[in-house]
């Protein structure tokens, strides 16, 4: 048995979890959508409609060859106002449709139920779908569900963990989508042949837990597993390791662990879209923060821009010095309000000058808390002395690329280190290093 078998730790940090009592709602129409072209991991589409085109909800709009890739629909029907270009929150630019809505959110003629009958038509369905791992990853879900060794894969490890403080939108679609999740999982079960099911729950959410096995106590490979509310319990490889004991080990892939991982909003969109057709057009996201009027759980059209979003939920009740899209552990700064919702979106945190603070870096006082901390019993600090030092050797040996950038690290460390930041470039330098090989 090795080391990370006998112990996954993680960081004790608060919970937060202000809206788990707030029943999502669906937000109103906006006026006009943006949406991006760059909805998940690997290239991103291209715009397949032009400058007054007329579109209808769940019309494609964006589509690329690529194979990592997922088309992209429209949300709203109208008219194709523009495409342009955005900063995305990494800097770089990526292009958008800017479509204006005429409010009656005509459906498309071509959605409909798919026809599925083998593992290809799933695969197949699942990609027309545009579905992207829903947790915050972006994957695409077609890939995830045709592994190579298909054969070998017999477990489906749903995470609904939801560790990040704040986020409840995966709690919420535990407690209102529950039939869309039974028929997601049945619909995996049939088509990618898998034995066993595990729903990984962090214990501070009974109320899922006590439902989702109520629902499931019938189906003997179902377990709903309560997890220990350490974060970060939703990461990939620790919520495999809680719920299977399984390893998934550097430079693997779930499935090579006999595992399909995904999110538990995404398993009841499959249940959801094998019934009506509909591709992923919308998206449940928790607003919140101190600087938010209305905190609440929403549902917005894909490209609603931030504004209306924060809009709806009241606005600002203080100036906002921070917006994060995601968690405040691993969630992503954005420049300004006016960012589009993406399809990967599952938090929405506004925060004031009050919580935003960041305290100034001391020296190391080689206390070993990120050591300690780290899931993957990584040294965080030797990590950023190699990285300072260029000495790739040495990070390949620290096996930095192991790094989930979860900031336990960061978030243990009396000092105030940024040290998840230095693990992220330190991870750049490995990459640029091993593409010049």
């Amino acid at each position: 048995m090795s080391f990370l078998q006998k112990t996954m730790k993680g960081a004790k940090i608060g919970h937060f979890k202000n809206t788990e009592n707030s029943p999502s709602v669906v937000m109103p129409i906006p006026q006009e959508v943006c949406i991006s072209m760059s909805q998940h991991m690997g290239p991103p589409c291209k715009p397949v409609v032009a400058k007054g085109d007329t579109v209808k909800v769940g019309t494609l709009v964006g589509d690329s060859d690529a194979f990592l890739s997922a088309p992209i629909h429209s949300s709203v029907s109208g008219t194709v106002k523009e495409i342009s270009e955005i900063v995305v929150a990494n800097g770089s630019k990526c292009q958008v449709v800017v479509i204006a809505a005429d409010g009656e959110q005509t459906v498309d003629e071509n959605v409909k139920p798919p026809v599925v009958e083998t593992h290809a038509d799933f695969v197949k369905a699942i990609k027309n779908s545009g579905l992207v791992g829903l947790g915050g990853a972006g994957f695409p879900t077609h890939i995830k569900m045709n592994p190579k060794n298909l054969d070998a894969v017999d477990t489906l490890v749903i995470n609904a963990a939801e560790c990040e403080p704040y986020i409840t939108s995966d709690y919420r679609t535990m407690l209102e989508r529950t039939q869309d999740i039974l028929d997601g999982i049945a619909a995996i079960k049939k088509f990618i042949g898998v034995k066993q099911v595990k729903i990984g729950i962090e214990n501070n959410k009974p109320k899922a837990i006590e439902l989702l096995k109520k629902e499931t106590a019938n189906d003997p490979s179902v377990e709903v597993c309560s997890l220990p509310s350490l974060y970060p319990k939703g990461a990939e490889k620790v919520t495999i390791f809680e719920t299977t004991g399984r390893v998934v080990k550097e430079g693997m892939l779930p499935a090579d662990a006999g595992v399909i991982l995904d999110n538990v909003t995404s398993v009841a969109f499959i249940g959801q879209y094998l019934r009506t057709g509909m591709p992923l057009v919308t998206k449940c996201l928790t607003v919140d923060g101190d600087a938010i009027a209305e905190p609440k759980n929403v549902v917005v059209p894909i490209g609603t821009r931030y504004a209306d979003v924060i809009a709806f939920c009241g606005g600002y009740k203080k100036p906002a010095k921070k917006l994060i899209m995601g968690g405040p552990m691993m969630g992503i700064l954005v420049y300004s309000d006016s960012y589009p919702v993406l399809k990967n979106n599952n938090a929405l945190l506004a925060f004031s000058s009050e919580r935003a603070i960041i305290e100034p870096e001391s020296p190391c006082i080689r206390c070993g808390r990120c050591m300690n901390t780290c899931p993957y019993q990584l040294q965080p600090r030797q990590i950023e002395l190699a990285a300072q030092n260029d000495n790739i050797e040495m990070l390949n040996r620290l096996k930095v690329m192991l790094c989930m950038e979860c900031g336990c690290c960061s978030y243990v460390c009396p000092a105030k280190r940024n040290l998840t930041f230095s693990n992220k470039l330190a991870k750049q330098k490995v990459r640029a290093a091993s593409a010049k090989k």
